[in-house]
């Protein structure tokens, strides 16, 4: 049976594995009846999560889980989107304005199908827009009903302090969650983010707990890479020939015999490491076929005991991403050179 845990300090109570659905649209499944039946499947088996993204897709996703939410079943779910990313050419088609996010939370409604968002995330930071800015957007839309709660996603602490802050000082709503990129591959938000989340009582929603599929058992020492859209997407994270990427395919072939020694699945070991934290709330899974769905449901329940814990801590040492590229967010700072050089 499913234990539901507390999402913060708001009093919702939320399902520890969260259905992510970056999968469903032409970037991954495309098949909106098939996309469908694996949401039924997950409420059905307990999860009462849904994160979607407006990019997702450009905005497919969410009209897959408008679908699925259809006849009944949108009051019990906890219904989270996103906004950030840019959807058309327009030089004002993204970011984190008051002017898209009233435009865009339109759209992700009538995506939806729905007259209110329980959790509006932004996306990613954008330092050059004032935080108040896009705090009293969202305000304004809590106030107007249109969406329960403010969330991030894969912001640095300082910026979740300085929204913590900025909410307190100018009367706005606060953000209640976070969602950052965390898996056995990638623990560097064990040095500040998940502290600072316990600190200021926020709900955390891990994305990518497999890693992007680095901890499914498909990508062994030796063997052909598997092919997949998200690596085509995204080859420098997925290149063997990087050395971080080479330190995380050495470490998942470990994590691999540990887990089997253990008596649980790769995907097990992964997905209950994550829940393991006591900052973490639910780890977001992101399947594209029902039996990727049912490899991953289940693993709430399983349990890892110390000694599986520290052989975890020698293989990836607490803090660390092995591989730079997993962090989900790079500032501005460090890939724009002119920002660091004085006389650049």
């Amino acid at each position: 049976m499913t234990e539901y845990r507390n999402l913060g300090r708001t009093g919702v109570r939320v399902s520890p594995l969260a259905l992510g659905t970056m999968m469903f649209g032409a970037r991954g499944n495309a098949d909106h009846d098939d996309s469908v039946r694996i949401i039924h499947h997950a409420l059905d088996a307990g999860i009462n999560v849904i994160d979607t993204a407006d990019v997702y897709s450009a905005g497919e996703s969410e009209t897959i889980v408008g679908k699925a939410l259809a006849g009944g079943r949108r009051d019990n779910v906890v219904l989270a989107t996103k906004f950030h990313g840019r959807l058309g050419d327009d030089p004002n088609e993204y970011g984190n304005s008051r002017r898209w996010i009233i435009r865009e939370v339109e759209n992700s409604l009538r995506r939806l199908s729905t007259d209110w968002i329980d959790l509006y995330q932004v996306h990613r930071p954008e330092p050059e827009t004032d935080f108040d800015e896009t705090l009293g957007a969202l305000s304004d839309l809590v106030h107007q009903g249109k969406i329960r709660y403010i969330g991030t996603s894969t912001f640095e602490p300082s910026a979740i302090v300085e929204g913590q802050w900025t909410a307190e000082r100018r009367g706005r709503e606060r953000v209640v969650a976070e969602q950052p990129p965390y898996s056995l591959l990638a623990r560097g938000i064990e040095r500040e983010v998940l502290p600072v989340a316990q600190r200021y009582g926020l709900g955390v929603l891990s994305w990518s707990p497999l890693a992007g599929g680095w901890l499914t058992g498909r990508y062994r020492t030796g063997a052909e890479q598997p092919a997949s859209s998200r690596a085509e997407r995204q080859a420098a994270r997925f290149d063997i020939a990087a050395p971080g990427n080479a330190a995380k395919l050495a470490a998942a072939e470990a994590l691999a015999v540990l887990a089997e020694e253990a008596g649980i699945t790769l995907v097990q070991l992964a997905l209950s490491f994550v829940l393991e934290h006591p900052a973490v709330t639910s780890a977001i899974i992101g399947p594209r076929t029902f039996g990727q769905l049912e490899s991953q449901l289940g693993a709430d329940e399983v349990r890892l005991g110390r000694d599986v814990l520290d052989r975890i801590d020698e293989i990836v040492p607490p803090g660390v991403n092995l591989s730079a590229l997993d962090a989900g967010y790079t500032p501005a700072v460090i890939t724009d050179a002119s920002l660091r050089r004085r006389w650049a």
